[in-house]
C-alpha cells in the first residue's frame, strides 16, 4: 500500500534523503518503520516538541531510541505556542513551519507525515461542520507541493487500527497522546461521533470515499480555473487584473475559486480566505480590502492590488526580496533599503500617471529609500536605470 502510493508520487525520481515527521504515535511510528523497511533512500527524522506536556519528551525519547537502533539521523524541533488562537490549529501551523524550516536548511525536498483514514474522516467531518466547499471536503491529499516541500501522506488508505496491529507484531513500542481523549478538541469530537454515525452507514471508509469524490470535483475545477486565467486574466506589474464582463457571467463558484486565487497570488498567503468572508465582498460595488490586496472593481476590469496597510511596517536591506515576490535591481546604494512607496513617496513621483498604474497599486509598489530621501520607485517612473521584478514565480498567474 505505501510503497505503491510513494511509488505514484516519485515516479522513477526518488530523492536521495526524505525527511519523516514522527512524533512517537502509533501512526507515525509505523509510517517510519515502514519507509525504513522500503528502503529506497536515505531517511532524516524530525520530531516537534510543542511544549504543551511533560510527557511529550518521553514520546520523542521512543523515536531517539528506533532512529539510533537503526542508525538514523533524528533532529528535535522545539515550537511555542504564543497563547494566540485556537490551541491545535495554531499547533499544527507551528508544527507545520518547523517542519518547513528544518527541511529547507537540509537539502529536504519531500516530507512524509503518518496520517492515516481515519484522520482523513475526521478532517472531513470537521470541514464539514465548518461548512467547508469542495476543497476542504476533499480532505488531505496524498501527494500536496507547497513551494519548495513537498508533503507526502503514503498511508491515506490505511486504518489506524490496523497500523498499531503491524507494530504489536513488530514489537515496536509507541506512545498514546492523552490529548486524544480531551474532548474540548474538536478532532476529538469528531473521533467519536464516528461511533454514532457507523450504524447510518457513515463508516470511516465511506466518509474516506465521499472525500475521494470531493478530490476529483477539486481537479475539474482547478482545470476549469487554470482554462479561465488563461483565457480572462492577467498579470499586470504585481496586480491581477480580471475581465468584469466574463467574470461576472462565469458560473459563482468559478468566479470565486478566480477571485480567491488571486487573493492568494498577490498576498502571498499559502491558504485561501473563508468562504464567508469572500462571499460578503463578492458583490461590493465599493473597493474592498480582504486577505491584505484591496479589490478595484470597474467599469471593463476587477483589479487585485496589494493593500498598503499590509506592507507599509516591512522594510529590508537593499538586494534582497520585497514582500515576498519582489526584487529591486539598479545602481548600489550604501545605506539604501526597499519599503512601500506610500504616500510621501508617490507625492514625489509627479510622473507616476503616465506609468497607467492605479494609484493604489503605486502605493503598495517596491520603493528604494535612504532615510527620508526617495531614491527610486521603478513602477511609479521614478529614477532612471532602476526596474522592479517578480520573482519566486509570483510572474505568471496559473
Amino acid at each position: 500500500m505505501m510503497a505503491k502510493a510513494l511509488q505514484g508520487a516519485f515516479e522513477q525520481n526518488v530523492p536521495e534523503t526524505i525527511g519523516v515527521a514522527v512524533s512517537g504515535g502509533g501512526d507515525s511510528m509505523a509510517v517510519l518503520d515502514l519507509l525504513r523497511r522500503w528502503g529506497r533512500a536515505t531517511l532524516a527524522v524530525a520530531s516537534v516538541n510543542h511544549g504543551l506536556r511533560d510527557a511529550a519528551a518521553d514520546e520523542i525519547a521512543l523515536v531517539s531510541n528506533y532512529v539510533s537502533e537503526h542508525g538514523l539521523r533524528h533532529d528535535v524541533l522545539d515550537w511555542k505556542w504564543d497563547r494566540g488562537g485556537n490551541l491545535q490549529a495554531s499547533a499544527r501551523e507551528g508544527r507545520r513551519e518547523a517542519l518547513r524550516v528544518w527541511a529547507r536548511s537540509h537539502g529536504i525536498s519531500h516530507v512524509v507525515l503518518g496520517h492515516t483514514a481515519d484522520d482523513q474522516a475526521e478532517t472531513f467531518l470537521m470541514r464539514l461542520a465548518r461548512g467547508s466547499g469542495v476543497d476542504g471536503l476533499a480532505g488531505m491529499a496524498e501527494v500536496r507541493k507547497e513551494g519548495e516541500i513537498t508533503w507526502l501522506r503514503p498511508l491515506l488508505s490505511a486504518r489506524r487500527e490496523d497500523l498499531r496491529s503491524y507494530l504489536r507484531t513488530e514489537k515496536i513500542i509507541w506512545a498514546d497522546d492523552p490529548s486524544n481523549e480531551d474532548t474540548t478538541f474538536d478532532r476529538v469530537k469528531a473521533r467519536q461521533m464516528m461511533d454514532v454515525l457507523k450504524p447510518l452507514g457513515l463508516t470511516v471508509e465511506r466518509l474516506v470515499q465521499t472525500a475521494d469524490h470531493m478530490g476529483r470535483e477539486r481537479t475539474t475545477l482547478h482545470w476549469a480555473a487554470a482554462e479561465a486565467k488563461a483565457q480572462f486574466a492577467q498579470q499586470s506589474r504585481g496586480d491581477i487584473v480580471l475581465d468584469a464582463a466574463v467574470w461576472s457571467a462565469l458560473p459563482q463558484s468559478l468566479a470565486f475559486r478566480l477571485l480567491a486565487d488571486a487573493l492568494s497570488f498577490v498576498s502571498g498567503q499559502a491558504y485561501r480566505p473563508r468562504f464567508k468572508t469572500l462571499a460578503a465582498v463578492f458583490d461590493a460595488e465599493k473597493v474592498t480590502s480582504l486577505h491584505g490586496c484591496l479589490i478595484l472593481k470597474g467599469k471593463n476590469s476587477v483589479t487585485i492590488t496589494r493593500e498598503l496597510r499590509a506592507v507599509q511596517s516591512e522594510v529590508v536591506a537593499f538586494g534582497s526580496v520585497w514582500d515576498g515576490r519582489w526584487m529591486v535591481r539598479g545602481p548600489d546604494v550604501e545605506g539604501g533599503v526597499v519599503g512601500a512607496l506610500g504616500e510621501a513617496g508617490l507625492a514625489l513621483c509627479g510622473n507616476w500617471r503616465e506609468t497607467g498604474v492605479p494609484r493604489v497599486s503605486l502605493l503598495s509598489s517596491p520603493a528604494v529609500w535612504r532615510g527620508e530621501e526617495l531614491i527610486a520607485a521603478p513602477l511609479a517612473g521614478f529614477g532612471e536605470g532602476w526596474y522592479a521584478e517578480l520573482i519566486n514565480g509570483r510572474d505568471v498567474f496559473g
